[in-house]
């Protein structure tokens, strides 16, 4: 009978195309990848790797077992969720994966209840919407908060089960000395002249900020690149850019700034998203205490706390 540790050996191999990178992928040496594979060959009784270079590539026995092996893997996973399920107990592991405002601001108190509630073991990985959902179909992680523009809209991918929990809104942060701070809303097509604090390059917070105002008939010159909003505010506090930020992202804001609406209005869609294969007691456990957190904090912004 084969061994589904050696088969999801084999399944990393394929996915990552070494054996380094399914060592890194499944948190073990690269020699422990090989012995698994070493026994799967013996089990099976075919060569499943074969020497490129300094690399291997699967040979076309490898190549089948690696296809079925992932759908073994997932058959797998969806008995263990069913008999999970029919359990009342919240234990094992959770792993969250969050864009950077909801890892910063919600996500720790989301931790700290579940640790509080159940015998749980708890992680978060900050990432980018598009990198939370790769993670999240390839099993990474059991739990997504991902967001998405109404400028760029981010599709949840077939397979994966999601629900809206929050709706979010941006504002541009402007010095208060500009001409347009003193205004209630701020038209964004009136900003072509001024200077920007985004985030890098590459990043889809960046391509969001760009598209945005490109649809506004300019091409943004963004002077300063900064990871963290509050990064961005100090620029804006230092008279030096303007910055469009997340309602979600801010605290207290730096004085001399002002964060104003704009025309138009940036809105996003915050979701929960999670395998439905993988939906047991801990797993609905954590869904929920997302739902709750994001109802807190929507409940205190609406009551100007």
């Amino acid at each position: 009978m084969l061994n589904l540790e050696r088969v999801r050996a084999l399944c990393a191999v394929a996915e990552t195309g070494s054996v380094a990178g399914a060592g890194r992928l499944l948190h073990v040496t690269p020699s422990g990848v090989s012995q698994q594979l070493a026994k799967l060959e013996r089990e099976v009784g075919a060569t499943l790797l074969e020497p490129v270079g300094r690399g291997v590539r699967l040979t076309p026995a490898g190549a089948l077992l690696a296809r079925r092996g992932t759908e073994l893997l997932a058959r797998a996973a969806a008995a263990e969720a069913e008999i999970g399920s029919m359990r009342d107990e919240v234990v094992g592991p959770i792993r969250f994966g969050a864009f950077v405002a909801a890892s910063r601001v919600v996500l720790p108190s989301v931790v700290a209840a579940l640790l509080n509630r159940y015998p749980v073991h708890v992680s978060v990985a900050e990432a980018e919407t598009e990198v939370t959902l790769e993670s999240l179909a390839r099993r990474r992680i059991d739990i997504g908060v991902v967001d998405s523009w109404e400028s760029t809209p981010v599709d949840i991918p077939v397979g994966l089960e999601s629900i809206l929990i929050h709706r979010d809104s941006a504002g541009v942060a402007l010095p208060r000395e500009h001409p347009l701070a003193g205004r209630g809303i701020v038209p964004l097509r009136e900003l072509a002249g001024m200077a920007w604090v985004a985030w890098g390059a590459g990043t889809a917070f960046r391509e969001w900020l760009v598209r945005t105002l490109r649809a506004q008939g300019f091409e943004p010159r963004v002077d300063f690149e900064a990871s963290d909003v509050s990064t961005h505010l100090a620029f804006v506090a230092a008279g030096l850019s303007a910055a469009l930020v997340p309602h979600l992202a801010v605290g207290d804001l730096p004085a001399g700034v002002a964060l104003l609406p704009t025309d138009p209005p940036l809105r996003r869609d915050i979701h929960v998203v999670w395998r439905p294969d993988n939906a047991g007691p801990a797993i609905r456990a954590g869904i929920a205490a997302v739902a709750e957190a994001f109802d807190r904090r929507g409940s205190q912004a609406s009551s100007g706390r």
